[in-house]
């Protein structure tokens, strides 16, 4: 029997595959696309540990779910280790090239496996089963990186060029199709989320574009130098008309006047990054220990 040269897979017979049958639930491209933005901020992390990146000292890693039901378009943004065009041309363009093997390899004496959820290659493209259209702009973290900016539409040709983005990190923009805007619902995604990423290891925020400011009150004592004070509120003491113990009538103070604070509404991530079960006793308190 002769041996003959790898197996190789065409764009043009995978991407049917993937829109259809690659996952029974078309919802679980969300997991895989977050998970993608964990493992790049994960590997952010992993390369400060072995000194060759400065993370910032007020940097918080995080990843943002944005839902445009009026422009029909779900993003997802993560400040993690971003990608070069040359990355960009290996770990996005070749097909299930696995992003997560290669940093492995090079990483394998320095970093913990396990700490990596998935890699980039046929997850990313589960993007397509919902999306007609996927736009990518990119900054590594490397010194004098040039953001980039790559779009695909599904077919068996890309489009890559210098991008605008700013931030160290990856933006993925999915143009949905008809058939799937109830992703570009706020209340469905947060379903999904809450039901394939509740305990991810890096905060998750879901907001809606162009949805009006909220606020909340809060007490001098509760403000955050994060906060954004809109207003200070002063509130009047509060007083009471009683009976001494001559039966003379006479005003007490029952609180007194202070400040609050107006700010706008502090994010709540959707997920939980230190579930229950990765607590030693120790560190629970008693009803989480019941």
């Amino acid at each position: 029997m002769e041996k003959h040269g790898n197996l190789s897979i065409s764009s043009e017979n995978i991407f049917p595959i993937i829109k259809k049958w690659m996952y029974s639930d078309h919802d679980i491209f969300v997991r895989e696309l977050v998970s993608n933005g964990c493992d790049a901020i994960t590997k952010l992390k992993k390369l400060e540990m072995v000194g060759e990146y400065n993370i910032p000292e007020d940097h918080k890693f995080n990843i943002q779910v944005i839902v445009n039901p009026e422009e029909k378009t779900l993003t997802f943004i993560d400040n993690g280790i971003g990608m070069t065009a040359e990355e960009v041309e290996e770990y996005i363009t070749q097909i299930a090239f696995s992003g997560a093997t290669d940093f492995l390899e090079k990483y394998k004496d320095k970093t913990n496996e396990d700490q990596i959820i998935g890699h980039f290659g046929l997850g990313f493209y589960s993007a397509f089963m919902v999306a007609d259209e996927v736009h990518i702009d990119t900054l590594s973290y490397k010194e004098d990186a040039i953001p980039v900016h790559w779009e695909c539409d599904g077919g068996t040709e890309y489009e890559m060029s210098d991008g605008t983005w700013n931030t160290v990190g990856t933006k993925i923009t999915l143009f949905l199709n008809e058939n799937c805007l109830e992703f570009s619902n706020e209340y469905r995604i947060r379903e999904v989320l809450e039901k394939y990423c509740s305990f991810m290891p890096t905060e998750i925020y879901l907001s809606k574009a162009n949805a009006p400011q909220e606020y909340e009150e809060i007490e001098k004592d509760e403000l955050l130098d994060t906060d954004t004070i809109v207003e200070t509120i002063h509130v009047e003491a509060k007083t009471e008309e009683k009976e001494n113990e001559n039966g003379e009538k006479e005003v007490l103070e029952v609180s007194p006047a202070k400040d609050k604070y107006k700010i706008n509404k502090r994010p709540v991530p959707v997920n939980d990054t230190h579930p229950l079960w990765t607590k030693h006793p120790n560190e629970c308190t008693e009803e989480e220990y019941k």
